[in-house]
């Protein structure tokens, strides 16, 4: 089950700018460019906000005007689970006559995990069951905000000066001669920064092309600097005396959830409006063809396109390993999944000495010399009593048993080190036939699914060294 239930013992290495290696079902297959690919070696597109808890779908532009959060539902502060409208009856006075009291729907935020309400800060009901709920108000929010809007001005003018260093050239000036017409005309476009000639020594200014666009606020903003001061409010006389009530103190886990309050008591946790989560897909940066595309529909589980190796690339698991000692040869069992419908043929290579892939092992492997052949992957198989089996005249000094498209296989493993674990890499190749690939004129004597042979690197970490009885 090193596939499902222990992930990290059968890896596959992946080569992009960096080397990674990674479970074959954490990894994409691009049937263009033959190739695995790890999530840090592709491209990551966002298509769609959406709220986990109404599925509510917005643009981008729109979710970054709410700063990815959604307005209509809340997370608890206390244990960050969803929180739930709840309705209760409240007895109100009737206009007409106020000595009188009739009950009325009340409506208020209740968390059905740790069971804090709305209530518990003060926060009034609401007579409707949707509508804006009473939030805190920072008083820091107008500074904040001036500090982003001069930050986000200071980076379009360094994005500017970057540009300009890039088009001005590393001459002062030009020794071109232009006629009155050509100065005209450079006037008339615009260009006439660019063609007049400077004087030597004089700074090059900016470009006009490179200015703020016309019509936008080209006004510079000014901040005042923030002032150190030298008394502050001392704190209360029984400070270190009182006892502490741990469940009126908040965790930092909730002060860090509201970073603009950072609230120090329980009775100052608000509601937080809950984070939008994304659809996104991955691209292939060699080829830019989409390996994972999910619908756009944020209640849709399924994918338009989802090229997961599991489908393509054959699964190595290991079935049983024997107890592994030190300079002592011993037989484990693995087992090799053909995910195609057709037949797959095999070869398990060892490593090469010297192999730049080959880094971690600490054993010997003999793997087996002679190609195995994988029948394709049939769902109705296992289902069909009547089906004959299929005959590959196996050598059972190679092939423990075979079942539908599943084939188990010996190698020979030897321990090179006393302690520690017992890591093993071979190649794996196998034929690969694209048939899902865009159509191209075919040549001479060749095939529409001609077979293409894939190598990897696997790698298996065949568990600890077993110490010599004492």
């Amino acid at each position: 089950m090193a596939s499902l239930l222990q992930l990290d013992r059968v890896l596959y290495l992946v080569h992009g700018d960096k080397p990674i290696r990674a479970p074959l079902s954490q990894l994409y297959f691009c049937r263009y460019c033959s190739e695995l690919r790890s999530l840090e070696c592709v491209s990551h597109e966002v298509d769609s906000h959406y709220c986990p808890s109404c599925l509510e779908n917005m643009p981008s532009a729109e979710a970054k005007l709410k700063k990815n959060r959604c307005a209509n539902c809340f997370d608890c502060p206390c244990c960050m689970h969803t929180l739930s409208t709840r309705a209760t009856n409240i007895p109100a006075p009737l206009p007409d006559d106020p000595a009188k009291t009739t009950m009325k729907k009340a409506y208020y935020l209740a968390c059905g995990f740790c069971r804090w309400t709305s209530r518990d800060v003060g926060m009034a009901d609401k007579s409707v069951a949707s509508g804006g709920w009473q939030e805190p108000e920072n008083l820091h929010t107008q500074r904040i905000n001036k500090l982003l809007e001069y930050y986000q001005q200071l980076a379009q003018k360094e994005k500017i000066e970057r540009d300009r260093k890039k088009l001005v050239r590393r001459r002062n000036y030009m020794p071109l001669a232009f006629s009155q017409h050509t100065i005209h005309v450079a006037d008339k476009y615009g260009r006439g920064t660019r063609l007049q000639r400077q004087r030597p020594g004089a700074p090059i200014t900016a470009l006009t092309g490179l200015t703020l666009k016309e019509g936008e606020d080209q006004r510079e903003i000014k901040i005042e600097s923030a002032q150190a001061v030298e008394e502050v409010e001392p704190l209360p006389d029984d400070y270190y005396t009182r006892p502490i009530n741990l469940t009126e103190v908040t965790t930092l886990d909730q002060r860090l959830l509201q970073p603009d309050f950072q609230p120090i008591c329980a009775s100052q946790l608000h509601p937080r409006h809950k984070h939008l989560l994304i659809k996104r897909s991955l691209r292939c940066r060699k080829c830019e063809h989409n390996l994972s595309k999910p619908e756009f529909n944020p209640t849709s589980i399924k994918f338009k396109i989802q090229l997961v190796a599991l489908s393509y690339v054959p699964e190595v698991r290991i079935m049983s390993i024997p107890n592994l000692r030190y300079m002592k040869e011993s037989q484990v069992l693995l087992t090799l999944t053909n995910p195609v419908e057709n037949l797959s043929h095999l070869n398990l290579l060892p490593c090469e000495e010297g192999d730049q892939d080959d880094i971690n092992s600490t054993a010997k492997v003999i793997v087996p010399s002679k190609e195995l052949i994988l029948a394709g992957k049939d769902a109705a198989a296992e289902y069909d009593e009547l089906a004959e089996p299929q005959d590959f005249q196996d050598d059972p000094d190679v092939v423990a048993f075979r079942k539908a498209n599943k084939v188990g296989v010996f190698i020979k493993v030897t321990p090179l080190q006393e302690k520690g674990k017992v890591i093993v890499s071979f190649k794996l190749k196998h034929d690969f036939r694209n048939l899902a690939a865009p159509m191209r004129p075919l040549e001479d004597n060749e095939s529409s699914s001609e077979a293409v042979w894939l190598t990897h690197h696997v790698e298996l970490d065949l568990g600890l060294v077993v110490p010599p009885a004492q």
